[in-house]
């Protein structure tokens, strides 16, 4: 009997431990502190991540061309910048008209 009690407890536990470490997969958990230009010409989007449920910082989530995730402070001015720099380069694509 006691065998099963600790047994049950050992499974609740290491389940609670699963859902809590699942709970920050996709959230930022530091920031980088400077970024080199050749990687700042490859970053094609950005979101922000907010202090919600599941993320406990806020940041700005900058992706690459190769689908790398880079976290940044959205107060840093480089990376205010950045997200400008970004916002123009989409904008000049998105208005470019396509050629058939």
């Amino acid at each position: 009997m006691r065998f099963q009690v600790l047994f049950v407890l050992l499974l609740f536990t290491c389940l609670y431990l699963s859902v809590a470490q699942g709970s920050f997969g996709n959230c930022c958990l530091r920031y980088v502190k400077t970024m080199k230009t050749s990687v700042k010409k490859n970053i094609v989007e950005y979101r922000m991540q907010e202090t919600d449920g599941d993320c406990n910082m806020r940041a700005v989530v900058f992706t690459t061309k190769r689908k790398k995730a880079i976290c940044a402070n959205p107060e840093d001015k480089w990376v205010k910048d950045q997200m400008k720099i970004v916002d123009r380069r989409n904008q000049r694509t998105s208005t470019t008209p396509s050629t058939i």
